[in-house]
């Protein structure tokens, strides 16, 4: 199983590790962190030398109650950073976490390879033209509502249902848009509450029924942290072993903002099934 980024073939018949860089200075873990051009190379080079496939850049917060900010800004914050990324390190396969079209296009002409796509289209009625038409991976994400509002649509009669729908649905209008690399996220604590995260969690080899590859975000998310009353700072470990969890159940790429405890969970996790 691969897909294509502009021309290099990336292998996840077994599992890859995104790494995350958040442009914001509101994310719920580490918001602010990289606010200036030295801590994102600096960060960017670590995250490659324990082994990332992928670097994961967004520059829009997602997490509940983010401030809203326009597309010109999101731009600002996105562009020189993907620039000066592409410059310091050519090899560098950049996916950019954005749910605008005229955001995706510009990033990719900028040198990003992928599309990651909380909304799955949903929020941009372009994107997908934009996406078919580049001709680039898209990973599409299962949210309801806006991160603004989507603590209020938790209403669900079967969450592992109502995804496989909502992905079928979604696909179909991928496949439409002549979009040919396709990733699945299920939204681990986007529309969900931490019981409907853990029944996903448990039943998420259900997915592998729409067959493509399945990437999970649950990163020192809120299902670890408020489960074990803790902060997120205090998360990894939790953060690991439901890694190994979703490893068991089929993901095959992890969007994580700590690398190499990714990566070793990786290669236990193959050394115990005999992975390849």
């Amino acid at each position: 199983m691969t897909i294509n980024c502009k021309g290099s073939l990336i292998d996840i018949s077994t599992p890859k590790v995104m790494g995350i860089l958040n442009l914001t200075p509101d994310s719920f873990y580490d918001g602010g962190y990289y606010n200036d051009m030295n801590s994102v190379m600096s960060q960017t080079e670590k995250m490659l030398r324990e082994g990332a496939t992928f670097i994961d850049v967004g520059a829009y917060s997602s997490r509940p109650d983010a401030k809203d900010i326009s597309e010109e800004e999101e731009i600002r914050r996105l562009l020189p950073v993907i620039g000066e990324m592409i410059k310091e390190f050519p090899h560098v396969l950049l996916s950019v976490d954005t749910f605008r079209a005229s955001v995706a296009q510009k990033a990719i002409e900028a040198g990003a390879v992928m599309i990651n796509d909380i909304s799955a289209g949903l929020l941009d009625k372009n994107m997908m033209q934009i996406v078919g038409d580049l001709q680039v991976p898209y990973c599409m994400m299962h949210m309801r509502g806006r991160p603004q509002t989507m603590k209020d649509y938790t209403d669900y009669k079967d969450i592992t249902s109502s995804l496989l729908q909502y992905f079928s649905e979604r696909l179909a209008v991928a496949r439409k848009h002549k979009i040919k690399d396709i990733i699945i996220d299920p939204g681990f604590g986007f529309a969900k509450t931490t019981d409907q995260n853990f029944e996903l969690l448990s039943n998420i080899d259900i997915l592998k029924k729409i067959e493509v590859p399945i990437l999970t975000g649950i990163s020192r998310k809120s299902m670890i942290y408020k489960t074990l009353g803790i902060e997120p700072s205090e998360a990894l470990n939790g953060t690991t072993a439901l890694h190994m969890i979703a490893l068991q159940k089929g993901a095959t790429l992890l969007r994580v903002h700590d690398v190499q405890p990714a990566i070793e969970c990786i290669k236990l996790f193959k050394e115990a099934y005999n992975r390849n």
